[in-house]
Parts: structure tokens; C-alpha cells; sequence
């Protein structure tokens, strides 16, 4: 069903449109927050209409009996006792409401953000994910319903005000009515005013969280340099930063409320000066004055600040234009239609032709060919920075190729289901990330279909046996943050370990052992050849030495294979490349 051009257009709908499926869930206990604010909005002009006859025959005809005295300022606590009563319930529906729609928002966007391809955290820093995805989803969300309440209860406020106005006087009521409607002309012009300071807020925003990002991630580095002074002064210069756009923020829109104070009193002003006119002409009496000036009031003062609350609900509909940017994306690397399942490998793998560039007219690969035999291992040497990662990493397709193919078995690599794909190779990485918790979590990475038995089977295998049972807890242990209790040879061999339970057919490792000492290469090069066994490797490495023994050799230098063969047939080669090498780490 196609809504209406003016529909569209309209932002307060449009945002509303699109967060009604969170919404549906709990759309009655949201129904009930809003229609309780009808009467205690309304209410609010009960006290204002009350005035009238309490001020026509109490005060100035001074001919009630102290029953009718006591009954209006009795009923008026009454009827503020079930106000306060039902704003009570209707902040409590609110606010849950939110939290859950927050909630699932943020589901929504922490499975979007895990789904997201290499390329895209290649170009993000922590602060920038962490603001986009967790505060955006708070502020569009909590900010929003929050605000809904504020003027839903306003806005029947409003219009029961206004019918008292009229109720008492209708030539006052159309001079209040136009100076109501100029005090609210400003709030116009605020989305236009406060977008693009917005836009730069999120951004120092972010880097202020990326910065207490690095003081923690980095604290050895911090400690070793004593960087305190120069971490220092760039977190003072971004505070600066978010400090000027403040003041921008303040300057644009700061000027609003004091302007809409400025229009509303001129609105009392010239209200008291036609009410008295009125009253001398006998025209409205003085129990009607008095009633429509405190419904006057009571319509006026809110006006006063809704400036600032409007500043508030553009900005959440600003962090809600992020929100939804980022839930309506779609991850460059994703599913083809109709995509298949990669069932098994069963003969080779084939790159043909292959070109790849991070950034468009800059090759990282020119013209890769390379056929792979099930059960072989290759290993990839050459200069640092030559592409020998990048070759393998475009194989469980982190980043898509720019021209030519990848297949397995002769099927494109691009026409299987990503997971599918990637549930076939097992990847050993040169500083591999650990999550916080216990060994076994960090080995199982939340499969409970593994019995102790091959858990076991994998622990022997990647020489973890005895290192776990000199521990208290055995596989148990918490390991900290990104692992940090444990040294770098036990790292790895837990990686090993987690490639063990995953008993993938290909394994791709990307400079497992270059960053240990040489007791502990020792060890993890044990694990890893138990790994190889029976399977199709990819390995990249610095020292050759642990390639001697692969089924062939491929030079990579500068984007091009220069040189393919095995260690015997390249040390022959005249002027090999590889051998110059070989013979260089050798002396």
C-alpha cells in the first residue's frame, strides 16, 4: 500500500512507520501509555475551568455555603491525585517499552554489525562502532518514546486548554490561539539548524570512546612509552573539539526559548489589555478572566521550554535516520540468489586470473592463477606486504575479488552460502583473538554438540595436555580479556585446538608461529603438524624453514606469483628468488 506524498514527507510519520515493527510486540502495553496520557492531559483544564464559577460566586457574588466553599478545591486535589497517578503508570509503560524496543534494536543491529564484511572494520575505529550501534539505538528509541509521552500529554493539554479559552472568551481565545501558533513557528527551522553539527558531534563523540578504547587495550605500550602526556593532550583536544560543537549547538538553537518566552508574554500582555476591556464592557465576567488567564498559563508555560524538548526529539530523530541507515544495509559480501551449499571438497581448488584492490586503481594482486589439489600444502613466501594474506583471505571471501574467480570443484566460491563456505575451512591466525571466559568456551566457541571424548582428542593433538592439567581449574580457567593470562604459545595452541573441533577440510595458516620464541614455535609446530594431517592447507610464512616439507612453494612478490615449485626444485633454480631466501635466513 503506497502512502500519501504528504504522508512521506512528513519525518514524525516516516519514523514512526519504520520503528512500528519493534513496536508490535507490545503494542498494547504502548497503546495503554498513550491513551492514559488523553486524560491526563485533559486534566489539566479542569482546574483552569473550575476557577470560573468558584471565582463568580465564591469571591465577587460571596453567596456560596461553606459546603460549595470546600467542594471545587476538593474536587481540584482529587482530580491531581488521579493526574499524578496515571503519569505515574504511564512513564512506567513507557519506560518499558522502550527498554524493550531498545533491546530488540540493538539485537538487530549487534547481528548486523557481526555480519558486516572485512572492508567495513577496515575503515571503523571501536568509538565509532560502539557510538553507531549502542547509543544511537538509546537515544533514537529511549529519546523518542520518552518525548512521545511529553507531547502526546501536551498536545491534549493543549486542546483542552483551548477549549476552555473558548469556553470563556472567544475574542481572547483567537489572540492566544495566533500568538500560540507564532511561538511555535522556530521549531520549524531546528532539524535544518542542528543536522550537520550532529553529524560532527557523533563523530568526536566516537572518538572519544575510541580513545578509552586505546588506554585500555594499549596500557603496556602506554606504561613502556610513558605516553601518559601525549595520550593526554589528544584526549584534550577531542573533548575541545566536542566542547566547540556544544557551544555551535547552543548557539543555533540556544536563542528558541527565549524567543518563544519573548512571543508568549507579549500574548499575556495583550490578552490582559483586551480581558480588561472586556470585563468593563461587560462582555465576560471576572470568574471568566480569571479562568481563561490561568488556562492561559497552563497552555503557556510548557511553550516556554518545549524548545529545548524539541532539540531533544530532533536529535533522536537524527540518531534514529543513523539507526535505520545501518538496519536497511546491505553487506557488500552476502548471500547470492539461489546460492547453494558447499557440501565437501572434493578435488581442487582454482584461482584464475585473479585481481584484487582494497582501494580502487591501487592492485594488491594482478593475475593470480594457482591450481590446488585436495590434501596438498601450499605454502606462500615473499615480501612483507607482497599479498600472500590477502590471497588467502579472499578464499572464505572476507573481501570479494575485483575481476576473475575463485572455485572449489569448479563452482565459483561467490555461488555457495557464506556459511557454508566458510564452515569448511579453519583458519589459524597470527595473533589470534580470544574472548573473555573459560579455555573450553574459547575451544567450543558455543557448539555443545562435542563430546568430552573429542574434546580431548583436540586438546592431545594441539599439545595442550599438560599445560591444562597444572591448572586448578583445568579447561575451566578464566583466560581474561583477549586472553591476556595466557602467553603467546598457548594462545595459539588453543586456536589450533578450536581448528580441531571444527575438523574443517581446509586450513589456512597465517603466520601461526612467527610471533613466538623458538621454545614455543617447538611446541605449537607439533600441534600444527598434527592439524595438517589429512587435509588441504594454505600456509603463509616468514620462516621458511617450516615450509621445507610442503607440495609446493608459491612466490608472491608485489601482487604476481614470481616463482611455484618445492623447496628441492626452487633451491635449483637458477637465480631463484625463493632460494636467495632461504639461503639469507640460513646465515
Amino acid at each position: 500500500m503506497r502512502l500519501p506524498k504528504f504522508v512521506k514527507e512528513n519525518q514524525f510519520v516516516a519514523h514512526y512507520r519504520k520503528i512500528l515493527p519493534f513496536v508490535k510486540p507490545y503494542w498494547v502495553r504502548a497503546l495503554i501509555a498513550v491513551c492514559i496520557t488523553i486524560p491526563i492531559g485533559a486534566m489539566d483544564a479542569v482546574i483552569a475551568w473550575s476557577l470560573k464559577p468558584y471565582m463568580d460566586v465564591v469571591m465577587f457574588e460571596q453567596r456560596a455555603s461553606s459546603l460549595e466553599m470546600s467542594l471545587i478545591p476538593l474536587l481540584i486535589i482529587a482530580f491531581s491525585s488521579c493526574q499524578s497517578l496515571m503519569n505515574y503508570v504511564a512513564t512506567y509503560l513507557n519506560t518499558w517499552v522502550g527498554q524493550k524496543i531498545t533491546q530488540d534494536v540493538k539485537i538487530r543491529l549487534f547481528d548486523k554489525l557481526l555480519h558486516y564484511n572485512a572492508a567495513f572494520f577496515d575503515t571503523k575505529n571501536s568509538g565509532d562502532i560502539l557510538y553507531r550501534f549502542n547509543k544511537d539505538a538509546d537515544s533514537a528509541c529511549g529519546g523518542l518514546l520518552s518525548n512521545m509521552k511529553l507531547f502526546t500529554t501536551r498536545l491534549f493539554s493543549s486542546l483542552a486548554l483551548i477549549g476552555v479559552l473558548f469556553y470563556n472568551s472567544w475574542q481572547l481565545a483567537i489572540v492566544a490561539v495566533i500568538v500560540l501558533l507564532g511561538a511555535l513557528y522556530p521549531l520549524t527551522t531546528v532539524r535544518k539548524k542542528i543536522k550537520s553539527i550532529m553529524d560532527k558531534t557523533v563523530f568526536s563523540g566516537s572518538a572519544v570512546i575510541t580513545h578509552y578504547n586505546e588506554a585500555f587495550n594499549g596500557n603496556r605500550v602506554v606504561t613502556s612509552y610513558n605516553l601518559y602526556d601525549y595520550l593526554n593532550f589528544r584526549f584534550k583536544e577531542t573533548l575541545r573539539s566536542v566542547f566547540k560543537l556544544g557551544m555551535k549547538m547552543v548557539q543555533r538553537t540556544g536563542m528558541m526559548s527565549p524567543m518563544m518566552h519573548f512571543i508568549v508574554s507579549l500574548g499575556i500582555a495583550a490578552v490582559i489589555w483586551l480581558g480588561s476591556y472586556l470585563i468593563v464592557t461587560k462582555q465576560i465576567t471576572p470568574g471568566n478572566f480569571v479562568s481563561f488567564i490561568t488556562a492561559l498559563i497552563m497552555l503557556y508555560n510548557p511553550i516556554k521550554s518545549i524548545g529545548n524538548n524539541f532539540n531533544s526529539v530532533q536529535m533522536s530523530f537524527l540518531a534514529m535516520d543513523r539507526m535505520f541507515k545501518i538496519l536497511e544495509s546491505v553487506p557488500n559480501i552476502h548471500n547470492r540468489d539461489h546460492a547453494k551449499p558447499l557440501k565437501k571438497v572434493k578435488d581442487f581448488i582454482e584461482y584464475k586470473d585473479v585481481c584484487f584492490e582494497y582501494i580502487e586503481g591501487r592492485p594488491v594482486l594482478k593475475n593470480i592463477n594457482l591450481k590446488i589439489k585436495c590434501g596438498q600444502t601450499i605454502a606462500f613466501v615473499g615480501n612483507s606486504g607482497g599479498g600472500k594474506t590477502t590471497l588467502v583471505n579472499l578464499l572464505p571471501r572476507f573481501y570479494d575479488i575485483t575481476s576473475g574467480s575463485i572455485t572449489i570443484d569448479g563452482q565459483d566460491v561467490r555461488d555457495f552460502e557464506l556459511n557454508s563456505l566458510r564452515a569448511q575451512i579453519a583458519i589459524v591466525f597470527q595473533d589470534n583473538f580470544l574472548f573473555s571466559g573459560t579455555i573450553r568456551e574459547n575451544i567450543l566457541l558455543g557448539r555443545d554438540d562435542v563430546s568430552p571424548k573429542q574434546i580431548n582428542a583436540a586438546i592431545k593433538a594441539a599439545c595442550l595436555e599438560e599445560f591444562i592439567a597444572g591448572l586448578e581449574l583445568g579447561l575451566d580457567t578464566q583466560i581474561g580479556e583477549r586472553g591476556v593470562l595466557l602467553s603467546g604459545g598457548q594462545k595459539q595452541r588453543i586456536a589450533i585446538a578450536r581448528a580441531f573441533i571444527k575438523n574443517a577440510p581446509i586450513v589456512i595458516l597465517d603466520e601461526a608461529t612467527s610471533a613466538l620464541d623458538n621454545k614455543s614455535e617447538a611446541v605449537v609446530q607439533q600441534a600444527i603438524d598434527n592439524l595438517m594431517k589429512d587435509r588441504t592447507v594454505f600456509i603463509i610464512a616468514h620462516r621458511l624453514s617450516t615450509v621445507k616439507n610442503a607440495d609446493k612453494i608459491v612466490v608472491v612478490n608485489y601482487g604476481e606469483i614470481v616463482e611455484s615449485g618445492t623447496h628441492d626444485q626452487l633451491l635449483k633454480k637458477e637465480n631463484s628468488i625463493y632460494g636467495s631466501l632461504y639461503k639469507t635466513q640460513l646465515k
